[in-house]
């Protein structure tokens, strides 16, 4: 998943896509802690 956004943002240059890919590769890593609302990501809808 986390090469998928990578390659995404890549071709894209959205933002939105490389910090889901950050948040992603910090769940991996078990280094993300929940901060309620603060962990919901919401997709671009022009993607």
């Amino acid at each position: 998943m986390i090469d998928f956004t990578w390659k995404v943002f890549s071709q894209t240059g959205n933002i939105e896509t490389y910090l889901l890919m950050k948040e992603l590769e910090d769940n991996h890593k078990g280094t993300n802690e929940p901060n309620g609302d603060n962990n919901m990501v919401e997709f671009d809808s022009n993607f």
